[in-house]
């Protein structure tokens, strides 16, 4: 698995074998950042259940300004991270993500949220998201959320603006209704 553009493209990401991480593929990843083009440049991102990092690791290659990177094992993002060099840009949060989502201390918001949690947990992190993801957006921002197929995460309190089918995943972006 590799970055696929901007400043670190074609650098290795790394998946520890054995650990319980199941990284966006290189094809959902292009797709995707095709997908949301300029809105990367400059963007403030939050990568909820991060696992190797790959997305806010492609968002940074891709002139995102910052990334906020969330999961109850920060181990396999912090490996990336620091062997990229992206440890001035990049915050790593080891949290449950919905807990985190609904006590944020900073209050910030982010212009790029990504949301790939496991597929299993699609209900109890669809109602999670229903009640804290507008909050987290800034104004013109897009959650992108990953899902299983067979049961993919609808979210709403958000408008769907589009979404895709990518074998067993399941990809779709939202933004706050009108924007």
């Amino acid at each position: 698995m590799r970055v696929i553009a901007g400043e670190l493209k074609g650098q290795r990401l790394v998946a520890p074998r054995g650990w319980k991480v199941r990284p966006t593929s290189e094809r959902v990843r292009e797709a995707v950042f095709s997908t949301l083009g300029t809105r990367v440049e400059g963007a403030a991102v939050l990568d909820l259940y991060c696992g190797t990092g790959a997305l806010a690791i492609e968002a940074l290659s891709r002139g995102a300004a910052r990334a906020t990177l969330v999961d109850r094992d920060t181990r396999p993002a912090l490996g990336n991270v620091e062997r990229l060099g992206l440890a001035d840009r990049a915050e790593l949060v080891r949290a449950d993500a919905g807990a985190w989502l609904a006590g944020r201390p900073d209050g910030a918001r982010y212009d790029l949220v990504f949301v790939d949690a496991p597929y299993r947990l699609a209900d109890l992190v669809a109602r999670q998201l229903d009640t804290h993801l507008p909050g987290v957006l800034a104004p013109g921002g897009r959650a992108v959320v990953e899902s299983g197929a067979r049961r993919p995460l609808a979210i709403a309190s958000l408008e769907r603006l589009r979404q895709r089918r990518y074998g067993a995943a399941d990809v779709s972006i939202y933004a706050r209704e009108g924007e």
